[in-house]
């Protein structure tokens, strides 16, 4: 019969042992200081409602919710109203969403999903991050200059064509919805293809591996099991995309159109909150200034309530996805 081998004690050199005086201390700052950095953003945030705040308390006072509810602008008689705006910018932000968001997810699944060799797949990443780098006022031009001639004519025939739809109701004249939509998904497409790109590549092999076993052809992989559990992920970069396009401002104050009105037409002039403070406020009057923090007061609450919302929503589906 084998003799069972006695466990042999740890010598001095092993590793486990209890920390040192100076990895607890060490240990114990690190803490320290993750926890002031995270109370630091909390301040900061808090600093920012306040200044601003501060100042947009007089307009508050004097127009009250009406300010949110209506779409005049006129200095001259001291009306303001940001409805227009706020359309604007959520409707803008919205479509981009649908466009750039779905473009974003595509070109993830194409650059992590083994249809390109591992060299070429770097080089069409790298293009798509080099998008991200393009400042906004280029993307402006390039919608004045190219985009908006070239959408004209096609424009132009859907509200020939179909101008009982509310989408097409008016003609593209220049800057409006359209080109401003398709500046917006452009921009935040790099956004979102990267972060679903690190959200499919997070994914273990082995998951893909026993669909694959399951008889699953690629593309039900994909939709079935590969989105599914990449979700969380693929969630996160629209939140993130979706509040990237609530605050862009120089490309769409140069292709909207700067117009008050509330429309569904895709070819109509429009506006948002962002390019009606970066348009007004370098001239604007004493009387301007309430109003105009009123504003940038709403544009942050509508940033921040998109973030929690999403916050919530990923909270809730990343615990379906673990159930």
């Amino acid at each position: 019969m084998a003799k069972t081998s006695k466990p042999v004690p740890p010598s001095n050199g092993s590793v486990s042992r209890p920390p040192t005086a100076f990895e607890y201390g060490y240990d114990k700052s690190f803490r320290f200081l993750t926890f002031l950095a995270g109370l630091l953003i909390v301040v900061l945030l808090a600093y920012i409602f306040w200044k601003i705040g501060g100042q947009a308390a007089p307009a508050m006072r004097e127009y009250g919710l009406s300010f949110l509810t209506t779409v005049e602008w006129n200095p001259n008689t001291n009306e303001y109203g940001i409805l227009a705006e706020i359309w604007g910018t959520l409707y803008s932000s919205f479509l981009a969403l649908i466009f750039g968001g779905g473009l974003g997810i595509a070109v993830a699944i194409f650059l992590t999903q083994g249809f390109l060799n591992a060299r070429l797949a770097w080089v069409f990443r790298l293009i798509v991050e080099m998008l991200a780098a393009i400042p906004s006022v280029v993307f402006g031009l390039w919608g004045i200059y190219v985009l908006i001639p070239a959408i004209r004519p096609m424009a132009s025939w859907l509200h020939d064509t179909l101008p009982f739809i509310p989408f097409f109701s008016t003609n593209l004249a220049g800057p409006g919805m359209f080109p401003a939509m398709i500046v917006l998904s452009i921009m935040i497409l790099p956004t979102v293809a990267a972060i679903s790109q690190d959200a499919f590549k997070a994914i273990p092999m082995k998951i893909q591996e026993a669909a694959y076993g399951m008889g699953t052809t690629k593309w039900e992989a994909i939709r079935k099991v590969i989105i599914p559990t990449a979700s969380g992920g693929i969630f996160a970069s629209l939140v993130l995309g979706f509040g990237r396009a609530l605050g862009e401002t120089m490309a769409l104050a140069m292709l909207i159109g700067n117009s008050q009105q509330v429309s569904l037409s895709l070819f109509s002039p429009a506006t948002t909150l962002a390019s009606l403070l970066a348009s007004t406020f370098p001239e604007a009057g004493a009387n301007q200034i309430g109003p105009l923090m009123y504003a940038a007061v709403a544009l942050l609450v509508i940033t921040m309530a998109v973030n929690i919302i999403g916050t919530i929503i990923m909270s809730y589906t990343s615990r379906q996805t673990v159930t």
